[in-house]
């Protein structure tokens, strides 16, 4: 019978999760690197320098630093602090819910302002058009009908607004509730 050392087996066991977390991360638009780069920290039980996730990843510090600021900014890894220690740390942020939320109202609140800021433009733009006394009656139509296309743009963007607003603040866990231990945390 062949029996695999305890270290080995962890190591399979995490290979595993850590390919799925890349190939989710994927699906959101990720590279499948930044996923097993959060993966390996996410396992991990202390905080990591860059050269500790080089050597555990295979990747080069420079895509490692890269990782890590993308990963920092969609607020999945934080950077800490150790007395003693002069290298940054990072950590992978084990509390999914709260990744989720972060993630996906950063994504939300760009749209939003993508398209506020287009659909302004273009009701001015479709405006001055209709305002146009000598515009030709089959034109009107077409226009009023852009400006209706967008009116419902607006009325979507006002319902992400208020999905947006209900998951910073937490609203949505009243009718969607949390799972009572969601986190892997040791604070």
């Amino acid at each position: 019978m062949n029996i695999l050392p305890f270290n080995q087996k962890l190591e399979e066991a995490r290979r595993d999760y850590i390919e799925s977390l890349a190939e989710t991360m994927e699906m959101y638009g990720l590279s499948p690197s930044m996923g097993r780069l959060y993966g390996t920290m996410f396992l991990q039980e202390e905080p990591m320098t860059l050269d500790e996730m080089c050597h555990l990843t295979g990747m080069s510090k420079t895509s490692m630093s890269t990782g890590v600021r993308a990963l920092s900014s969609l607020k999945l890894v934080h950077k800490k602090w150790r007395k003693g220690v002069r290298k940054d740390l990072y950590e992978a942020e084990y509390d999914q819910m709260r990744s989720f939320v972060d993630f996906f109202c950063q994504l939300w609140e760009k749209e939003i302002q993508l398209n506020d800021k287009a659909i302004q433009e273009t009701e001015s733009h479709l405006a001055e058009l209709l305002a146009d006394d000598e515009l030709a009656s089959e034109d009107r139509i077409r226009a009023k009908k852009n400006l209706e296309k967008i009116q419902h743009s607006k009325e979507y963007y006002a319902w992400l607004r208020h999905l947006v607003d209900a998951f910073e603040s937490g609203d949505i866990f009243e009718f969607i509730p949390i799972p009572t231990d969601t986190t892997a945390r040791k604070d």
